[in-house]
């Protein structure tokens, strides 16, 4: 048992007019692990690795957190994020790069050599 006045993290306690306390329990957010973007990333881009490693990190968030250690499951949730990022930017840039240069080599429109007779 709690000893008297005892406060949970995240609570507030007040005292009201009439001489009565209220306890008010704020939630923490949950840490959040992006699981399901980490599979994307692995599954359809994974450039240089990077979406292999936020899958990782995800699924370690994802055992922190049922472990318990929230603040774990945010570090490596925050992890995951990051390389889901740079996974996806670089996955963009060279899906950018590839259409402009198919575009490039199939373009009619670009001048020909003339041939002389």
């Amino acid at each position: 048992m709690e000893p008297p006045g005892y406060m949970y993290p995240g609570q507030l306690h007040t005292t009201t007019a009439a001489g009565g306390h209220n306890t008010i329990v704020l939630q923490a957010e949950p840490p959040r692990d992006h699981i399901i973007w980490s599979l994307c990333c692995f599954l359809y881009s994974n450039p240089l690795c990077l979406g292999l490693a936020a899958l990782i990190f995800s699924i370690k968030s994802r055992d922190r957190k049922v472990a318990g250690d929230l603040e774990g499951a945010r570090h490596y949730g925050a992890t995951a994020r990051c390389l889901n990022i740079a996974a996806t930017i670089i996955a963009c840039i060279t899906v950018i790069i590839a259409i402009v240069g198919v575009a490039l080599l199939v373009n009619p429109t670009r001048p020909q050599k003339e041939t002389f007779q």
